[in-house]
């Protein structure tokens, strides 16, 4: 896979209350049907770019690594969309990179479903079928460490997080376990930072149950999102509405479940994603349900997005859909808050669905709604280089209120080439909250990642204790600086910045 060009693009908006700009687009073109699975925003506004694709013979000879199935392929991109590295992970047969999470020291932890056996990259023999492979990289794309989960059944990979203890949970499907309650039921991990297994808790009842998203909770904990076809039965406590229900259910930070809820209608509905809010919880999807079940809502045509607001025990404070005219599928969901209140989101997927769009053809969209949920803006996302179906994989929000859509593009079946745009909203800059410094996460036990909210060419970050020692003095020309608080006691410390401009500001951390 390489670079092939750097495309304008234009957009089509109904209606357009506020214009987008485009500030970059990025497209790697590729001859077979590569993958791209997520977009994942650095702590110092990068990229990392993640998926699976088969390596050119040229890269092969390259690495002296031959292999012509799929492996792990990251791409990180700077702020300006320029690649900084290229990196693949390869075993000896098929390889498909699932889920990435940023780490809190900068790096990565990946997560794919493995059936390779032990050679090349991989450095664990198959446990049998298909296996869980994860590595831990750090920001350059050097491995730390890698592990392999698996058993005599199939095992695969959908997500992963990063836990309040530095931990982490990963999340993913089993098939035909004698551990399980189905044909197919969802597996939860939960590890250490070093990789070392700490708990693994099967979760379905008598039919198929397919973990589709999970994200981290405030409590150190993780809510899983689930397509369930199953009735209560195994470890399964909800009744199913319909043919496939919405399935949520609540993890403490030992990996316990807290509680669970179904939602659904008389037919067929796909949980896709899921946002942590100011009130509780956003989960979302595709539903083919008309009025019915617990389902609130109508169905205006082919699937409609359906959306559902809940608060931190899972009972729900609204429901909302939405339609394109055909089949719309929901990819990525992002909260815009200011001062901790959730004011709005930005939804993305891809749909067959405008008149003008030729029959067949499929392009990337967004929606930006309101904190009830009500619709401000739909916006179309094209190009001058557009292929005939393009499929939207992911959408992230950044801190500065720019966009970033990730998906694939091509003419025909076996050919997807990776298209990544970078775009600016003057209406969610405007609801983005602006602030002169912002140290996160704190409280910090490692690394902390300082931003700078205002322009300047050169600035010092001095480090100082609450008896006003200076204990660090970094110079940056970053808007993002990331320190090193390990060799700090736990307790309050004060971050100041002084600019080349005399513009000074004042913030504060805590260790744990």
């Amino acid at each position: 896979m390489k670079k092939l060009y750097f495309g304008a693009l234009y957009l089509c908006a109904l209606p357009v209350f506020f214009s987008q700009q485009v500030v970059w687009q990025r497209d790697f073109e590729s001859s077979t049907q590569d993958f791209l699975s997520q977009v994942t925003t650095t702590l110092d506004g990068q990229y990392l770019i993640t998926g699976s694709s088969i390596q050119t013979q040229e890269l092969q000879n390259a690495r002296n690594k031959q292999n012509n199935s799929y492996d792990f392929h990251l791409i990180k991109l700077n702020p300006r969309g320029e690649k900084i590295w290229e990196k693949y992970f390869s075993g000896d047969q098929h390889d498909f990179l699932s889920a990435t999470v940023a780490t809190q020291d900068g790096g990565f932890f990946l997560a794919g479903t493995s059936y390779s056996s032990k050679g090349l990259d991989k450095k664990e023999d198959s446990k049998g079928g298909s296996d869980i492979w994860l590595i831990r990289i750090n920001e350059f794309g050097d491995e730390l460490w890698q592990k392999a989960i698996g058993s005599a059944a199939e095992e695969e990979v959908k997500a992963v997080i990063q836990t309040t203890d530095l931990g982490f949970f990963v999340a993913g499907n089993i098939q035909n376990s004698d551990k399980g309650y189905g044909a197919k039921d969802v597996l939860i991990v939960r590890l250490d930072k070093n990789g070392k297994e700490l708990s693994q808790l099967i979760l379905g009842g008598k039919s198929n149950d397919e973990v589709e998203k999970m994200i981290p909770t405030r409590d150190g904990g993780a809510l899983l999102g689930i397509y369930s076809r199953s009735n209560a039965s195994g470890s399964k406590t909800t009744d199913n509405y319909g043919e496939g229900d919405f399935w949520v259910v609540k993890l403490n930070s030992s990996g316990k479940v807290e509680w669970e809820k179904n939602f659904g209608g008389r037919d067929d509905d796909h949980l896709r994603t899921l946002a942590l809010t100011s009130s509780g919880y956003i989960i979302g999807g595709e539903s083919r349900s008309d009025r019915s079940g617990n389902k609130t809502v109508g169905l205006e045509e082919g699937t409609d997005l359906w959306l559902i607001s809940l608060d931190e025990k899972g009972e729900e404070i609204w429901q909302k859909s939405y339609n394109f005219k055909n089949r719309d599928l929901l990819m990525g969901m992002n909260i815009i808050e200011n001062k901790g209140i959730t004011q709005g989101m930005l939804i993305g997927g891809y749909t067959q669905s405008e008149e003008r769009i030729e029959t067949g053809d499929m392009t990337f969209w967004m929606l930006y709604l309101d904190e009830n949920g009500n619709e401000q803006w739909r916006k179309y996302v094209k190009g001058e280089s557009k292929k005939r179906e393009e499929r939207l994989s992911d959408i992230q929000l950044n801190k500065d209120g720019s966009i970033i859509i990730a998906g694939t593009s091509t003419e025909k079946f076996g050919t997807e080439s990776w298209k990544i745009v970078k775009l600016e909203d003057k209406q969610v800059d405007q609801l983005i909250e602006k602030q002169d410094i912002k140290v996160y996460p704190n409280p910090v036990s490692d690394y902390a990642y300082i931003e700078i909210g205002f322009d300047f060419k050169e600035a010092d970050i001095l480090l100082y204790d609450m008896s006003g020692r200076q204990l660090q003095n970094l110079k940056t020309k970053n808007k993002v600086t990331k320190i090193n608080t390990q060799p700090l006691t736990q307790g309050a410390y004060l971050i100041t910045i002084k600019t080349n401009t005399n513009k000074t500001a004042n913030t504060k951390l805590i260790k744990k």
